[in-house]
């Protein structure tokens, strides 16, 4: 019989080495399974590469592991990892047909993983971490909501009438790409994206969707176009700083469930009467993480804002076309 019984460890804060990280069932040392799972790691290489955590600790890819019981790796877990790597064999296409519930439980648990080992390192006494993300209650809100979406990966779940998240999957052009994988996540905006070969996922992993109803026009002109990696840069500054400007926190309530139930249905809930969706956009701060994104064309925020109401893009010409950007910078 299927459990519909949902897990919530940040009821009384159980993050540990011996919990399973989606149960709550006690585990042993062995059982753990790889945050960025072993196939990911085997394609591009990631066994001796390292990567920093917030408190600023250094942790190779292998060592960056999460604990999780027999059960919920071969029942659950496994069967997603499959059909992800079945995806990414086949490039952007394999990603755009495959169910927008699997990437974002597929990137949801990395990031979540990522979390889980932040947490964990907050409840040793030798650790400092600069910004401790268990002690701020707005972000306890949200992760506690975001662990809720996350129970559907070993509880189904339909999410009624709703999308969780944003998902963007763009393609980038082979020419001056030389960075085969690479991922970035921001915790305080709940932003994820990785870049595998030439396929690019951007995620807001808890906004109901609102971020792709922002960004959709200029998605629209870019989602079946191999981009530049500038313009893949550019466009993700977009989303980074649109996640920033979101004021608002889903709420996700289920349904009472009948006996013959097999599945559980969550409502979602948005406040946008006593408080606007967005904060107003600002050229000056969107500037800052363009320059971000943009540091290694070594492009300023000064050169960006040379036109203060308009920020230099790569995506548009001065018609409003899309550029088609083979090398930069342009080869003369």
């Amino acid at each position: 019989m299927i459990s519909l019984t949902l897990y919530d460890p940040f009821d009384r804060m159980q993050f540990g080495s011996d919990i399973c990280f989606l149960c709550g069932t006690p585990t042993s040392a062995t059982d753990t399974i790889p945050v960025f799972p072993g196939w990911l790691q085997q394609r591009y290489n990631l066994t001796n590469k390292q990567l920093q955590l917030l408190d600023k600790s250094i942790i190779t890819y292998p060592d960056l592991t999460i604990p999780c019981c027999p059960v919920c790796w071969e029942q659950h877990l496994q069967p997603l990892e499959d059909k992800v790597e079945a995806a990414h064999d086949q490039g952007v296409a394999g990603f755009k047909a495959l169910d927008e519930k699997d990437v974002f439980l597929w990137l949801s648990k990395i990031f979540y993983g990522i979390l889980v080992r932040e947490l964990m390192n907050e409840k040793n006494p030798l650790i400092m971490p600069e910004h401790a993300v268990g002690e701020n209650p707005k972000m306890f809100i949200k992760f506690q909501a975001f662990y809720k979406l996350l129970q559907a990966l070993r509880v189904p779940i339909v999410f009624d009438d709703f999308t969780p998240c944003s998902l963007f999957v763009l393609e980038v052009a082979e020419t001056d790409d030389t960075v085969p994988f690479e991922y970035r996540d921001e915790l305080t905006t709940m932003m994820f994206s990785i870049k595998m070969g030439r396929v690019v996922l951007i995620c807001c992993l808890l906004d109901n969707g609102l971020l792709q109803q922002a960004l959709q026009r200029v998605y629209d002109t870019i989602n079946d176009k191999p981009l530049h990696p500038i313009q893949v840069a550019e466009f993700t500054a977009r989303v980074y700083y649109a996640a920033y400007l979101l004021n608002i926190i889903p709420e996700y309530f289920e349904r009472k469930a009948s006996p013959s139930d097999d599945f559980l249905t969550y409502d979602t809930l948005i406040d946008d009467i006593t408080m606007d969706i967005f904060n107003p956009w600002e050229n000056s701060a969107y500037a800052k993480v363009l320059e971000e994104m943009w540091k290694k064309w070594q492009i300023t925020r000064e050169q960006i804002l040379k036109n203060p109401q308009e920020p230099m893009t790569m995506l548009y010409d001065e018609t409003g076309a899309l550029r088609n950007i083979v090398s930069f910078p342009p080869v003369i």
